[in-house]
């Protein structure tokens, strides 16, 4: 089973970005805290990337210091940069994001019912040294995920961490 469930800031503002066949990324990295017996708190630093609907979401509503939380798998992948070396990629793939800070400001409080947004991911292609459209996966109407009443209001005095 490959699940990962994270809850984390976002260290820098979501930049949107396209493949050649037009699909939606979006890469970022999420501070994630974590306690050390003896030494307080760290952070770990997590590569994280979403696709499609939920990365032009992620780069309309979210900004640098926005708490998320995220559900989706652990990817690793590989490709030549410039130079011709090989670079190995491990990453979380987003397939679950949620709005967790209910009362920042800027675009997160345009739409407070809008806090959850998701999306298969396509599939990741070997021979395309990165990621390849899926031109097979459904479109959806994402609007039904904005509808709901339910909002998640956590101060970071709530949470465990």
């Amino acid at each position: 089973m490959n699940r990962v469930i994270l809850v984390g800031r976002l260290t820098r503002d979501p930049l949107l970005k396209k493949t050649q066949s037009g699909t939606s990324i979006v890469s970022f990295t999420i501070a994630v805290s974590r306690r050390i017996a003896g030494q307080g708190q760290q952070a770990d630093f997590i590569s994280c990337v979403a696709w499609n609907k939920t990365a032009e979401l992620m780069t309309q509503y979210l900004n640098k210091g926005a708490m998320i939380g995220i559900e989706g798998r652990i990817q690793s992948r590989s490709y030549d940069d410039a130079s011709g070396r090989r670079v190995y990629v491990t990453e979380v793939v987003a397939e679950t994001v949620q709005f967790l800070d209910s009362n920042r400001g800027g675009n997160a409080n345009a739409n407070r019912n809008a806090n959850t947004f998701s999306q298969e991911p396509p599939a990741y292609d070997n021979n395309n040294a990165g990621y390849a459209a899926d031109s097979a996966a459904p479109a959806e109407d994402f609007a039904s995920d904005f509808a709901s009443s339910d909002t998640l209001d956590i101060a970071s005095d709530d949470l465990p961490f």
